[in-house]
């Protein structure tokens, strides 16, 4: 056989899809697995699948021989210590020149570990942020490679073609920057996606809790928002869920899920880097806090029959109008969940000197990815206006539809806190826009507390200068 474009090590569901995607597009890909079986069932379903140019290899030196020069290899494998041992296997039989790419959920410090050891080899490195699950690998989904801008260059015209297509910004993928920008990008992609569905969970808890609405009108609802501004995959998968009966019992199958929920990482990753950072991420965490106590379901059980009553407040529910205000409340809270997420990358981007364009990251989010949406065009509308930014709060356009969403946005968080209802999402948001937008905040206590028990001195509003006072002393000498 000819020697093929690309290679693909890692054959579990997102590498199986990814490898199938790249062989329809045109481009003859190898594929190895360290347990063949799952070679076997790649190879089997490139040709149920239309008789795809895929080949598959047992053993890794076949597998990175059938490559053409410089070979490209892409790994799928799991986080950590796997692809330090997928870099050995493929390292052994790869040429000066040669390039490995890796295509996972990988923390930003490894990958620039990685590269700098591959360079030292001769060899290239990408980390690539893959988004869009099993159906975005297969079909198109949004990439994020950043390392050796020349590794890029190599794969540039497989990447344009495999990734996801937006008809009016074109392919989602572009080259991020450099060391491990694509990795901190998609780890802080995934902290947006944990904030998107926190809001959307909470919008849901609202509705069904305090208005009652059943499943099939928060079907109705959410597909109706799913054509207005909200318009995005989440949203619209969200409205797909409320229609699902139970096959294995009566009603519907979203009320029997258990109300735990899992999490891979990303998210907590995004948190610590946003405290590392001084960078207020409020929504974010918010989102991850909610995630931990669902895990306390024992504890949550428990605690509802201590803390038993009605914590309804009482009052009638226009739920018309309830529904206009939810539909406001949550997306004045998705913007500050954006704004927090694009402050955390632009100032790792200054810390590293990646010199990230933050328009083009919201163009590339806008296929393929789980938190794809059209308010991501507003997004890179916002940052081509103005590249300096300091916080999409204070873009003209968003600024002016949080300022026409604010009332309703109240009027959610009171009727949820008055029904007992918890929004630590939208809550977060609204606190956060809040606190943004007052000149005058009560950090001028803190600054004085600090300085009384610490002698952390303080700047003054009056006069430049750092200053300290005897509060103690002051203050009980008057006794």
């Amino acid at each position: 056989m000819a020697l093929t474009r690309i290679g693909l090590a890692g054959l579990a569901v997102m590498g199986q899809n990814l490898a199938l995607n790249i062989a329809e597009k045109g481009f003859p890909i190898s594929v190895y697995n360290r347990t063949t079986s799952k070679v076997d069932e790649t190879v089997q379903r490139a040709k149920l699948e239309g008789n795809l140019p895929l080949y598959g290899f047992h053993d890794p030196a076949s597998f990175v021989n059938s490559i053409q020069k410089p070979r490209v290899v892409i790994m799928l494998v799991k986080a950590g210590a796997p692809v330090d041992q997928t870099i050995a296997t493929l390292a052994a039989h790869l040429e000066q020149g040669d390039c490995i790419v890796d295509g996972g959920n990988e923390w930003y410090e490894n990958t620039e570990r990685r590269e700098k050891a591959m360079e030292e080899r001769g060899l290239l490195y990408l980390g690539m942020g893959v988004s869009g699950g099993e159906e975005g690998a297969r079909h198109g989904p949004s990439m994020m490679p950043g390392g050796s801008l020349e590794a890029y260059q190599y794969i540039e015209d497989i990447l344009l073609k495999v990734s996801a297509q937006v008809p009016d910004s074109g392919p989602c993928v572009t080259y991020i920057g450099k060391g491990g920008s694509g990795n901190f990008v998609k780890m802080v992609h995934n902290g947006i996606e944990y904030g998107d569905m926190q809001l959307i969970a909470e919008a849901y808890d609202v509705l069904k809790s305090v208005g009652k609405l059943t499943n099939g009108e928060l079907q109705q609802v959410f597909a109706e928002w799913n054509k207005g501004e909200l318009l995005s995959f989440l949203v619209e998968i969200t409205a797909d869920i409320f229609s699902i009966k139970d096959d294995q019992g009566e009603g519907y199958l979203v009320d029997k899920v258990l109300d735990k929920t899992g999490m891979k990482g990303t998210g907590k990753w995004t948190v610590q880097q946003a405290a590392e950072l001084s960078v207020a991420a409020p929504t974010i965490e918010a989102s991850l806090d909610s995630r931990f106590l669902s895990g306390l379901k024992d504890e949550r059980v428990a605690a509802s029959k201590i803390f038993q009553g009605d914590y309804s407040s009482g009052e009638t529910v226009d739920k018309a109008q309830l529904i206009e205000d939810v539909r406001k409340a949550l997306y004045a809270s998705k913007i500050c969940s954006y704004a927090q997420g694009m402050n955390i990358i632009k100032a790792k981007s200054t810390e590293k000197g990646w010199g990230l364009n933050l328009g083009e990251l919201a163009r590339i989010w806008k296929g393929g990815c789980i938190i794809r949406a059209s308010f991501l065009d507003r997004i890179k509308k916002a940052y081509d206006r103005n590249g300096e930014l300091a916080n999409l709060l204070i873009d003209p356009e968003f600024a002016q539809e949080i300022m026409d969403r604010q009332a309703a946005w109240r009027r959610v968080v009171c009727l949820a806190i008055n029904n007992g209802v918890s929004t630590p999402g939208m809550s977060a948001s609204l606190a956060y826009f809040d606190s943004y937008r007052r000149d005058r905040l009560p950090a001028n206590l803190v600054q004085a507390q600090r300085d009384y028990f610490g002698a952390h001195t303080y700047e003054r509003v009056d006069m430049p200068g750092s200053f300290h006072t005897e509060w103690y002393k002051i203050a009980n000498s008057k006794i």
